[in-house]
């Protein structure tokens, strides 16, 4: 069974955008400390253009082959005429209003989001699924979420967009492991307590 990873940016009370989900205040954070642990242990978190433009566009999958995106994250690309985003894994998008998708290489996950995810999950294979922004989307997959990656950036919002956009559920998780930078951010690993 394949794992699936909600990797995210957060603001130190929880927030992973502002209210209309922008996370473009963390941007600052990402140093050349940060951006060299990033390069080397979430290699395909790295948007293909962004490798790209940093001169890494060689590095290959570490821990993902898929990735999932909810729409709100998708559209971020779709304003830049970017269609395939993350052209280095296989890409699909939750979405209930994108009937088609812009890019022949884009799946749209539609209807059944958990019986789709489920489906990936059970394929063979070493590497895991990405779980890529969107509130709603990991509130509505936070029982088939079985590892949490959290990058903490020091800064607070006050509101914004939560992480998990779900009604109040008691879930645990087991802390794995937790790293600091020089920059304050904290990335937080934890397993999903089954």
């Amino acid at each position: 069974m394949r794992k699936l990873t909600y990797y995210i940016a957060c603001s130190l009370d929880g927030f992973i955008g502002d209210p209309g989900g922008d996370a473009s205040s963390m941007y600052p954070f990402v140093d050349e400390e940060f951006f060299e642990f990033l390069k080397t242990e979430y290699p395909e978190t790295l948007p293909t253009h962004g490798r790209r433009a940093a001169g890494v566009d060689d590095l290959e999958n570490k821990r993902f082959d898929t990735i999932i995106q909810g729409r709100g994250s998708y559209d971020l690309a779709l304003k830049e005429g970017i269609t395939r985003p993350y052209a280095h894994l296989r890409e699909y998008v939750a979405s209930r209003t994108l009937t088609e998708s812009p890019d022949p290489h884009v799946r749209i996950l539609g209807e059944d989001l958990v019986a789709e995810v489920r489906e990936l999950k059970a394929e063979d294979g070493a590497l895991g699924i990405y779980l890529c922004g969107g509130s709603k989307i990991a509130g509505e997959l936070l029982d088939e979420i079985d590892e949490l990656v959290i990058k903490t950036y020091p800064i607070v919002l006050g509101t914004g967009m939560p992480m998990f956009g779900a009604g109040f559920a008691v879930t645990e998780f087991a802390l794995d492991s937790v790293r600091a930078f020089g920059n304050g951010v904290l990335v937080r690993t934890y397993s999903r307590k089954r």
